[in-house]
């Protein structure tokens, strides 16, 4: 969800999504960021394409009308998540126990 919140706002790429990432306390390595990014494309919420950017080539993500869709359902089940923790009694589930 992080990833596609970023990549609605701007182009991203692996290093500066591992770096933003960790400044809210994910160690995430390579081996989890890229696999997750390419997961994120081949499901159609991500697409990426190659620039040249500091002498160098890098893939930067973006997100598809597909992903904006998810990111949204995403948003929603956080919100209801944040209410119902932030709830003086939540509702009992467990037959009155």
């Amino acid at each position: 969800m992080h990833v596609l919140l970023h990549a609605a706002q701007e182009p991203v790429f692996g290093l500066a999504m591992k770096q933003e990432l960790a400044r809210h306390g994910y160690r995430i390595g390579p081996g989890t960021l890229y696999p997750l990014l390419h997961g994120l494309e081949r499901s159609g919420l991500l697409k990426s394409v190659s620039h040249r950017a500091g002498g160098r080539m890098r893939r930067f993500y973006r997100i598809t009308p597909r992903g904006r869709k998810a990111l949204l359902a995403a948003r929603a089940k956080v919100d209801e998540l944040h209410h119902e923790l932030h709830e003086e009694h939540p509702r009992r589930i467990a037959g009155g126990q």
